[in-house]
């Protein structure tokens, strides 16, 4: 029987003592990661200080980007792939602001999509900036208050956002990078109890990608828009009666319980988000190139002509978007995306032959695809 009783003691011990040796082993290996990323910063200065003397940009999405993809398509595991592009992210984003870190504007407060894509492209070791509508943002980069903005484009389900749209129309920021996130829906509120709803607050947006699932869940409460999903949330902390739908991010720094998780209409929800700065990026070997122009309306086939110009020279073209002018009645600014840098031959001959069929035509920027 004693030596029964003391059998699991015996285990107990040997699992301490492995504990004990597995710890010791990862301090060793911490250690051995801090050495390396500080081998690795003194490195970036390096670059940072030739960068300075030629002027060069110091943010650089495509290699960024390369060594993201490089990095997993090497890994072996068991570390996920995300938590590789997550560490990595960071470690970037803090290399980078050894120098001075990059002024980021974004749609806000915090807690909005566009404040999380902002966080998925430059990490947290950026100064995001919140200001409170996409044309403030604009208005921050072309006035130099901030290296960068971010801003949404597009959502997969409920299509363009028209507001951004026309704000290039009227800007000469160009477009540096785009960035892809999936979007999740919450409802929350102060006591996380649905029978308290009266009425619920968010973005347009937000509230159109989720209105099946309020149809069929609060059909007598009343809807209230605001300018973003962070401040729907900020409402429901000083309101008890009013549900915000935003995001599990928001739910968190804003100290409100979740009354439904994932209440989009559509699981496949996606936004597309595009930073805009001062200057394109250099060439990457996947990129897109955005334009907006307008055709020359008086004559037969005058769209025709101009998209005919692309499929002449080879190059695909993947969205095409309209916009009213705001000066004109009845005109109409076309958005239009394609695969290849506006540096490509190709893409240059073709923007030859569409500029003498338009109005005006303009390059938006060339940046690279985001995976």
């Amino acid at each position: 029987m004693a030596e029964h009783r003391t059998g699991p003691r015996r285990a107990s011990q040997t699992d301490a003592k492995q504990l004990t040796s597995l710890r010791a082993q990862i301090d060793e290996v911490d250690l051995e990661i801090l050495k390396l990323l500080n081998r690795r910063a003194r490195l970036v200065s390096h670059i940072g200080e030739i960068k300075k003397r030629s002027k060069r940009t110091v943010y650089i999405p495509s290699r960024e980007r390369e060594i993201e993809k490089r990095l997993v398509q090497r890994n072996e595991g068991p570390f996920p792939n995300e938590g590789v592009r997550a560490v990595f992210r960071e470690i970037v984003s803090a290399s980078r602001s050894l120098e001075r870190p990059l002024r980021v504007a974004y749609l806000g407060p915090e807690a909005t999509f566009t404040h999380l894509a902002g966080l998925k492209q430059f990490g947290n070791s950026a100064d995001h900036i919140a200001r409170q509508s996409i044309a403030e943002v604009f208005d921050a980069v072309g006035r130099s208050r901030a290296d960068y903005g971010v801003v949404p484009i597009e959502n997969s389900n409920e299509g363009a956002v028209n507001h951004t749209l026309d704000l290039f129309a009227e800007s000469d920021l160009k477009i540096c990078a785009e960035v892809l996130l999936p979007i999740s829906h919450d409802l929350l509120s102060r006591s996380g109890r649905i029978e308290d709803v009266e009425r619920v607050v968010s973005h347009a947006q937000a509230i159109a990608q989720c209105r099946k699932w309020i149809e069929r869940n609060l059909a007598n409460v009343s809807l209230f828009e605001v300018q973003s999903t962070a401040l729907a949330a900020k409402t429901a902390v000083d309101d008890p009666s009013a549900a915000a739908i935003a995001s599990e991010f928001a739910a968190e720094l804003y100290g409100l319980k979740v009354i439904r998780s994932k209440i989009e209409d559509h699981v496949n929800n996606m936004t597309r988000f595009l930073v805009i700065g001062r200057d394109m990026p250099p060439p990457s070997p996947n990129d897109i190139t955005s334009l907006m122009f307008s055709i020359k309306k008086d004559e037969v086939g005058a769209l025709y002509h101009v998209l005919e110009c692309f499929a002449r020279h080879g190059i695909n073209l993947t969205k095409i978007e309209s916009r009213p002018m705001k000066h004109q009645a009845w005109e109409y600014i076309f958005f239009l995306d394609l695969e290849a840098h506006v540096s490509d031959p190709a893409v240059r001959k073709a923007l030859e032959e569409v500029e003498k069929k338009c109005f005006f035509l303009k390059v938006m920027g060339s940046y690279p695809r985001a995976e």
